[in-house]
């Protein structure tokens, strides 16, 4: 799921800020959509929901952030387990806990993952699969990670962090949706604002086990570039580009190809409550050719540390 950021920050005036060939070109257009719109309006915010690109800002001491929401996916193909079609995954939930001014620590899974199934094609495992009908449930994977802020933003200097986050295997490879593995990613943070707009970049390694060999990885670049800009103190639009890029010369592990998405949307704030909103394109051959995506999200005051 997530990541919708667990940032959390506040604007001046107190708002909380927080392979298909036709895929590519969609995915081109909707950037270039993405950045009119967002140099076109007014003050910008650090990220969350429903971006996943992380901002190095962190929820704060002794706050909690709490988000949930659903995305609907329409052509998803798991090249493992050979299965396409439309994934549900709701809700998604992710919390994140200020447990000091620059460190944060972040949990997110979910509940219910349900492929109506499409099409079967041969997968490296797809001998595994017990779903016989038309559609396939599973739980989504939790991702824990902690997040640090290694230094503020300054005039000239952007805010710069680091991500260390591991995904464990809930789904399982019987489902179809899932791998059965554990992976690990270390990415390098950072964001600015300038004028109105605040643009936050991320870089960074992911190991991806591959689920057909327990003696073999794929070590592939990730990547997250996104940018949002206010309408007014409570609208703001938002969008981005977020994925991972298999760096090998030759097929890469099962499981482990390269994979991308560029999300639009909106966010809307209430006092300590936002919605959201996006529409999701998908880059690469494995990605959806469409998708949306809806939540919430709420930061509270929950504790004081010593």
């Amino acid at each position: 799921m997530r990541r919708n950021s667990g940032s959390e920050r506040r604007s001046p005036g107190g708002a909380v800020n927080g392979g298909r060939p036709s895929g590519a070109r969609m995915a081109f257009s909707g950037a270039v959509l993405a950045v009119a719109l967002l140099w076109g309006a007014a003050p910008a915010r650090a990220q969350q929901r429903p971006l996943v690109t992380e901002d190095p800002e962190t929820v704060g001491e002794g706050r909690v952030l709490i988000e949930a929401g659903f995305d609907h996916a329409w052509g998803q193909l798991f090249p493992v387990s050979g299965l396409e079609g439309n994934l549900l995954r709701v809700p998604l939930v992710g919390v994140s806990v200020g447990l000091s001014a620059i460190a944060e620590l972040q949990i997110d899974g979910g509940f219910h993952n349900r492929l109506a199934i499409t099409e079967r094609r041969a997968g490296a495992l797809s001998d595994m699969v017990t779903a016989t009908g038309a559609s396939t449930t599973a739980v989504e994977d939790l991702v824990v990670a902690t997040k640090i802020r290694l230094a503020p933003e300054g005039g000239t200097r952007p805010s710069i962090g680091i991500r260390f986050a591991t995904r464990l295997p809930n789904a399982s490879n019987e489902s179809g949706l899932g791998l059965d593995t554990t992976d690990f990613f270390v990415a390098i943070l950072m964001a600015k604002t300038v004028r109105s707009v605040r643009t936050v970049g991320n870089l960074g390694l992911g190991i991806l086990a591959d689920p057909t060999r327990g003696d073999r990885q794929n070590d592939v670049l990730t990547y997250g570039l996104s940018m949002a800009r206010a309408l007014t103190e409570r609208a703001e639009v938002v969008g981005e580009i977020n994925g991972r890029l298999d760096t090998r010369s030759g097929e890469p592990p099962p499981g482990t190809e390269s994979r991308g998405t560029v999300r639009l949307g909106g966010r809307y704030t209430v006092g300590a409550w936002r919605a959201d909103g996006a529409m999701l394109i998908g880059v690469a051959a494995s990605d959806p050719g469409f998708g949306v995506a809806a939540g919430f999200t709420y930061v509270f005051n929950a504790f004081r540390l010593p």
